[in-house]
């Protein structure tokens, strides 16, 4: 299949197909003679498993690693199971950013009076850096 319908049945971009097969994540599409990439069903079975692992927040580098561990049929699962957990510290790690970062904006909105003043706890935050809490405003 060209690589329109590889898109369309794998649920990524053709140009995100490109980009992967560019970064060596896929391998090379066969070409047909007039230079058209054509795509197998174990590169479709490729591209998914590539989807899923980004859909999964996967970098790229280490959808490349899973990518070899797939690949490798003498592997051993701690190593899947290393990579995976890895991942898993750093999603929580990233939420208890993101929570923080909710938490003091809420912080904020709920003392900012919301009305008709020019004086936005807001802003001054915004404006000093964050190194005013809502708490000294």
């Amino acid at each position: 299949m060209n690589i329109g319908q590889a898109a369309r049945k794998s649920g990524l971009s053709a140009k995100m197909i490109r980009y992967y097969e560019s970064i060596g994540l896929l391998k090379p599409a066969h070409r047909s003679d007039s230079g058209y990439r054509l795509y197998s069903d174990d590169d479709l079975h490729s591209l998914a498993f590539i989807k899923r692992s980004r859909d999964l927040g996967f970098s790229l580098e280490e959808v490349g690693k899973l990518l070899t561990l797939w690949q490798d049929r003498q592997r051993a699962s701690a190593d899947v199971k290393a990579l995976a957990r890895q991942h898993i510290d750093e999603l929580n790690q990233k939420i208890a950013e993101l929570a923080g970062l909710r938490d003091t904006l809420q912080d904020l909105v709920e003392h900012c009076h919301g009305d008709h003043r020019p004086d936005c706890p807001i802003l001054k935050d915004l404006a000093s850096g964050g190194c005013c809490t809502p708490h000294n405003l």
